[in-house]
């Protein structure tokens, strides 16, 4: 038996869904929903990017947007600040960030928060005036499509570009491809960096090489070597994905195909997911179980029976060794991010910026966009690690551009910590959420610059916060990994985290091992520090045994203080955080991430979604206090 969403969709799902949300604003909009029915428009309204907030603040929306592998034409940032300035004002102002902000996203994408469903006509019409939309943004469809965020503009050594707008254009479009079993990332990655992260995605296509023989024609089944040609295209990964602590690397499908025939196979296994795949269990239905379920074997063989047109070719040579792209590797190995300035294939320049847990202040979304006309051509790029790129800057115009005020908040040589952070939606708004997540992680960003020394070449940390098991900020594939928890302190229930170590992409995958598990909220930050001071000492010896052998009085001070012992971890001068996680013993982990009480202040602790909202006094989001307007500021 179908799960009853199945039949909540199959009522109106898709594109007709829009004419509903239409009406009912007009009507008065979340008053106009019937009560009863309420929770079946929701479902619905969420394919069209809009999501009903969660308990207490009803009558708030939020709404994503959809822009494919992060590109924002000139213009288009620009009225997505103006939309947020206008529309996105909750009843009581975030005590660190205040209100009318948009959030940038894991997926390239923008979220704006405290909609009201009466303004939704209104915030399309601005919106798609410049080409932006929310279409195909939530629910059970294919998401916003992933990809380099710099395709046709930095190196790539298959260009992306293309099959990226095609997958746009044709395929998100497809209303008969609406209804999906489960929501369906697809990524492609032309670059040798691995920055669309397609291991991490339903279906990814990764930059590889075949010599393909004369005889096997464009797509073709020739793989013999009879004079052949080198080729460039893609192959073909499958079935990963993270959340509820069962993450997955993408398998490869065995499948290279060139570019002009990468769109056919894309489209054939949303087809054949679309098909097939299970609609009855909704927590083992996403594709990657699909994929572990069914084998590559019998995907790629209904593939070529059922789908694709032509013989697909076995897998080529891929590029995955090359993979830095938040992949554990020592800074000086090459690039893990996109913040910085950089080079264009063109001679031009691309500066990213540091936006620490991603969201933007629509003020400065919009100061952002001024600068990208001034400086570049208008075009802004938004990466997987919730950053912002402009393009196009010209290397006389550089020195101007990191003076600009705008970049002493967001700056392109950011600290090690404030680079590597990433954090999830949380209990602000989310109704799975077991802690606040984007105001505590700043805090903790302030408390680990300032309390926190790490060497000088140790250019980031990457750390990333996750509300619950969902895992939607990526929490499994961080040096750092924080998972939102429940714990008891002081015989009272407070937010606490699970800490986690050892992630990343990059050529092998690897996600976190768990050292610490439900640290109270004010006890976490005190357990990181003692676990990069231990990472810190150990670093700074030249050999395995000068570390085993208490190298230095400096090591001894500080991985003492962790674990109360003399470093006995196999670490060497100049280890990434992963490497020395990759090389030291789990119990010596466990040892050294103590969790300790500090001067960090935790507010909010014992919140734990029992108020309609962690920051605010009032009893409820619909009606608040005349004086509760906004929550006082913490700043």
């Amino acid at each position: 038996m179908a799960h009853n969403k199945e039949a909540l969709k199959e009522g109106c799902y898709g594109d007709d869904v829009r004419e509903h949300i239409l009406e009912f604003a007009a009507n008065g909009g979340y008053e106009a929903i019937p009560e009863d029915e309420r929770d079946t428009w929701f479902t619905r309204f969420k394919f069209w990017g809009l999501f009903h907030q969660r308990d207490g603040q009803e009558s708030y929306f939020m709404m994503r947007l959809t822009n494919a592998s992060g590109v924002l034409e000139p213009g288009q940032l620009r009225a997505i600040g103006e939309v947020a300035r206008e529309y996105a004002n909750g009843p009581v102002a975030n005590p660190e960030f205040g209100n009318g902000w948009i959030d940038l996203t894991t997926r390239q994408s923008v979220q704006l928060h405290w909609l009201e469903l009466e303004g939704v006509p209104e915030i399309w019409e601005e919106l798609e005036s410049v080409g932006v939309h929310s279409r195909s943004a939530g629910g059970d469809t294919m998401r916003n499509i992933s990809g380099c965020p710099l395709h046709g503009k930095a190196e790539e050594f298959v260009a992306a570009g293309p099959l990226l707008e095609r997958f746009e254009e044709e395929l998100r479009t497809d209303d008969a491809l609406a209804n999906m079993p489960r929501k369906f990332n697809i990524s492609v990655s032309g670059c040798t960096v691995g920055c669309a992260q397609d291991s991490l995605n339903d279906i990814g296509f990764e930059p590889a090489t075949k010599e393909i023989g004369v005889s096997g024609e464009a797509g073709g089944s020739s793989d013999s070597s009879d004079g052949g040609e080198e080729v460039r295209g893609f192959n073909v990964r499958i079935g990963g994905g993270l959340g509820g602590r069962q993450p997955r690397a993408a398998t490869p499908l065995d499948v290279f195909v060139r570019p002009e025939n990468a769109y056919e196979v894309g489209r054939g296994f949303v087809e054949l997911y679309h098909d097939y795949g299970d609609r009855q269990n909704r927590s083992k239905n996403r594709a990657r179980f699909f994929a572990e379920d069914w084998g590559m074997a019998k995907i790629r063989e209904t593939l070529q029976a059922e789908y694709v047109d032509f013989e697909m070719h076995t897998a080529g040579e891929d590029v995955r060794e090359e993979y830095t792209y938040n992949a554990g590797k020592p800074v000086e190995a090459g690039q893990h991010d996109h913040v910085g300035v950089g080079d264009q294939k063109d001679g031009g320049n691309y500066v990213g910026l540091s936006v620490p847990v991603g969201r933007l202040p629509a003020e400065d979304a919009i100061e952002l966009a001024d600068l990208a006309d001034e400086y570049g051509s208008g075009e802004v790029r938004l990466t997987r690690r919730q950053n912002p790129v402009i393009v196009d800057v010209a290397a006389d115009d550089l020195e101007a551009l990191l003076a600009e005020p705008l970049l002493e908040t967001y700056p392109a040589e950011p600290s090690p910590f404030e680079r590597g952070a990433m954090a999830c939606t949380g209990t602000e708004f989310c109704s799975i959420a077991l802690t606040e997540t984007k105001a505590r992680m700043a805090r903790m960003l302030r408390w680990f610059n300032e309390n926190v020394e790490l060497p000088d070449d140790v250019g980031t940390i990457k750390m990333h916060y996750s509300g619950c098991t969902a895992d939607c900020g990526q929490a499994m594939t961080a040096d750092i990994g924080l998972q939102g928890m429940r714990a008891r302190k002081d015989g009272e229930m407070v937010e606490a985290f699970d800490i986690g170590v050892g992630g990343g992409v990059g050529e092998n995958p690897s996600f976190i091992d768990w050292v610490q598990q439900r640290v109270p909220a004010d006890e976490a930050p005190g357990a990181i520090r003692n676990l990069l001071e231990a990472y810190a000492a150990h670093r700074a010896c030249e050999t395995p045994e000068e570390s085993r052998e208490d190298g230095d009085s400096e090591a001894r001070s500080a991985s003492s203080r962790a674990s109360g012992q003399g470093p006995r971890a196999e670490a060497v001068r100049g280890q990434s955080f992963r490497e020395w996680v990759d090389a030291t013993a789990e119990e010596q982990l466990v040892e050294f991430c103590v969790p300790e009480e500090t001067d960090f202040e935790a507010p909010y602790m014992a919140d734990a979604k029992q108020s309609w909202y962690p920051f605010a006094e009032g009893d409820s989001a619909a009606a608040p206090a005349a004086d509760d307007s906004a929550a006082p500021s913490d700043d």
